[in-house]
């Protein structure tokens, strides 16, 4: 058996690895060391220094990374948006433009709206639950498409097998966020996307201590992406690297058991009458529960809870939880929970939230590795 036919759970313990190990270490050392002898290097992002991502470290977590998503070559980045802006950058040059689907993390939209044309580049936002339209906006200045395979945080999945095919047929970059299923959930790149997205700070790591990001695709787009980001400067500490290398090796497992447990969480909790809605796309009642069963291999970790009342009765039930932090980011082993109005979103304008359907009240539910009976009984007790 070769590496191409492990599994996941096989190939986030074993891809990377060096081998021989390095003096007997069943755990890849940290190399804590900026600077490294030169070895006859005749291309600049190919001489060994800790600023151009490919540190022993680097070129582990790389490797795994790429193995899990199915890619030729990965890069890890200093975060999730390091990623994202620097892979939008190099693959919409300037006067091009860029499809981005609508109700995008908070994060993403704003650099889109806000930043991106100070860069020369233009975005033009479409409904991705309705590709209907997507034709009409393409012409010879669009270069790339962008989604996320789940949104944030209202969980809208689209459809992302026409949405590859839409871009191969019209000769763009087909990109997408892959953070919130993770490729235990979802590998796009199989569906014939040309790049795909992480904040490695959320499932990948899964343990609420550094902060990264990755791209992952083949080989060519993602030397590009590493080229730029050289010298953009967003590298990723060695240490940061042997914790995501950790991180990754429980990743099947961990991801395996937040699906189960966020399904039987939103089971339990849909149709409670202090709730007008229970978002999570495995429930039936969700709008692209059909869509989601094609493209996605386990439903994910993530609920969204339109809570019924104000938003002071809304932080009020948040601080009632008493497994559940009340904290932006999600992923981890622990249970979180946000308004994204007041944290992910709070960039976004009032206006602008309530056109993507994100109210104020609506809460996000990141779902960890808690017993899931006794998670479904401190969010009962706390709505009462």
């Amino acid at each position: 058996m070769n590496d191409n036919e492990w599994s996941p759970a096989t190939r986030a313990i074993h891809a990377g690895e060096p081998c021989p190990s390095i003096g007997g270490a069943i755990t890849l050392p940290i190399f804590q060391s900026s600077t490294y002898e030169y070895g006859g290097e005749t291309d600049y992002n190919d001489i060994r220094y800790l600023r151009l991502n490919n540190s022993p470290n680097h070129l582990c977590v790389n490797e795994k990374i790429a193995a899990l998503e199915r890619g030729e070559a990965a890069i890890v980045t200093a975060s999730g948006m390091a990623a994202i802006t620097t892979a939008l950058l190099h693959t919409v040059g300037a006067g091009e433009i860029l499809l981005a689907q609508e109700g995008l993390y908070g994060g993403t939209h704003h650099f889109l709206s806000h930043e991106f044309a100070g860069f020369g580049r233009e975005v033009r936002f479409f409904d991705a639950q309705d590709l209907s339209a997507l034709s009409g906006l393409v012409d010879k200045k669009v270069k790339a498409i962008y989604v996320e395979s789940t949104s944030n945080p209202l969980l809208r999945v689209p459809d992302l097998i026409a949405i590859a095919e839409f871009a191969k047929k019209n000769g763009l970059v087909s990109m997408v966020d892959n953070t919130f299923p993770s490729p235990i959930n979802c590998t796009p790149l199989e569906m014939g996307f040309d790049l795909v997205l992480h904040s490695a700070t959320k499932y990948l790591n899964g343990h609420t201590d550094i902060t990264a990001g990755c791209a992952v695709g083949r080989k060519k787009v993602i030397t590009g992406v590493t080229n730029l980001l050289n010298h953009l400067g967003g590298c990723l500490d060695p240490h940061a690297c042997f914790l995501l290398n950790r991180g990754l090796k429980t990743l099947p497992i961990r991801v395996r058991e937040q699906n189960a447990t966020a399904f039987k969480l939103a089971s339990a909790l849909e149709g409670h009458k202090r709730l007008k809605r229970v978002i999570y796309p495995g429930l039936k009642s969700h709008p692209d529960f059909e869509r989601a069963k094609r493209v996605l291999r386990g439903f994910g970790a993530m609920v969204s809870l339109d809570f019924d009342g104000s938003t002071a009765e809304a932080d009020a039930f948040m601080g009632r939880l008493k497994l559940a932090f009340s904290a932006p980011s999600l992923g981890g082993v622990e249970t979180l929970v946000t308004r994204p109005a007041t944290t992910s979103h709070s960039g976004v304008k009032p206006e602008e939230r309530v056109r993507m359907g994100l109210s104020d009240t609506l809460i996000r539910v990141s779902v960890g590795l808690e017993d899931s009976g006794d998670l479904i009984a401190d969010f009962e007790r706390a709505l009462r």
